[in-house]
C-alpha cells in the first residue's frame, strides 16, 4: 500500500478500526487464482505476536477448501467519503484545488487457519453477536438485544454446521488513514463542517481526530 508519512495510521487508529469495523473481504492467492469473500470479523489483539482476525464462511464457499498460498489478506475499511473542492474557503483565493476521496483501510496481512469444528464456531458466532447487538443496543435503533440462546437450540446446531470458522493470525498490517492532513487548517474545518451537513458524522469525526 502507498503511505505518504502525512497519512500513516496511528496504532490508536488501527485498533480502533480493527476492533469496530462491520465486515471486512478476505482475499487468498491459490492455485485457481485470487478468491475473495466480504464477511464479518473480530479483533483478537491477545492472539500471537500481533493479533488475529475471526471468522466463518458458508460451507458451501469454496474459498475455505482452497488452499491459500503464502500470506492471506483481510482488507479492513473505516470511514471514506468524496471530497468537493467547493469545502475549502481557500479555492476562493486561488482555486488550486481538485477533487479527492479521504479514507481509512487496513490492509491485514496473516497465516490462514480452518477450523472446521462447530464448538469454535459457535464461540465466535458469541462473540460476533455480542459485538454487533452491543453496537446496535448502543445505536439510535436501540432494542432489545439479541442472543444466540433466543433461537431454539436444534435450529441453532443446524446453522452451525452450515458453516466453517476462519482465523487469520496476524503476520503484518499496512495502514492508511487519508483524512485532509495536507490541507490548510481553514480549508480541514470547511471539510469537517461539510461532512457533517451533508450526514456524515463518522467522517467528518474521522477528519476531526486525525487533525488534533
Amino acid at each position: 500500500m502507498y503511505i505518504p508519512a502525512h497519512f500513516a495510521a496511528t496504532e490508536e487508529t488501527v485498533h480502533d478500526l480493527l476492533a469496530n469495523h462491520g465486515a471486512a473481504d478476505l482475499v487468498t492467492s491459490t492455485e485457481d487464482g485470487l478468491l475473495a469473500t466480504m464477511l464479518p470479523f473480530i479483533y483478537l489483539p491477545e492472539v500471537g505476536e500481533h493479533g488475529a482476525l475471526y471468522g466463518h464462511v458458508a460451507r458451501n464457499n469454496d474459498q475455505w477448501r482452497t488452499p491459500a498460498k503464502g500470506e492471506s489478506l483481510v482488507i479492513v475499511r473505516g470511514p471514506d467519503a468524496y471530497i468537493s473542492p467547493s469545502w475549502y474557503p481557500t479555492k476562493r483565493e486561488h482555486g488550486r484545488h481538485v477533487p479527492t476521496w479521504n479514507y481509512v483501510t487496513a490492509h491485514v496481512y496473516g497465516q490462514l487457519i480452518v477450523h472446521d469444528d462447530t464448538s469454535w464456531v459457535e464461540d465466535l458466532v458469541r462473540r460476533l453477536t455480542v459485538k454487533h447487538e452491543t453496537a446496535k443496543a448502543l445505536s439510535a435503533a436501540g432494542g432489545p438485544m439479541w442472543s444466540v440462546d433466543d433461537a431454539p437450540r436444534q435450529y441453532i446446531e443446524g446453522q452451525l454446521r452450515a458453516i466453517v470458522g476462519l482465523e487469520l493470525v496476524i503476520t503484518r498490517i499496512e495502514a492508511k488513514a487519508k483524512l485532509s492532513q495536507n490541507r490548510d487548517p481553514v480549508d480541514i474545518e470547511g471539510v469537517i463542517a461539510s461532512l457533517a451537513a451533508r450526514g456524515d458524522q463518522a467522517s467528518s469525526d474521522a477528519v476531526k481526530q486525525a487533525n488534533v
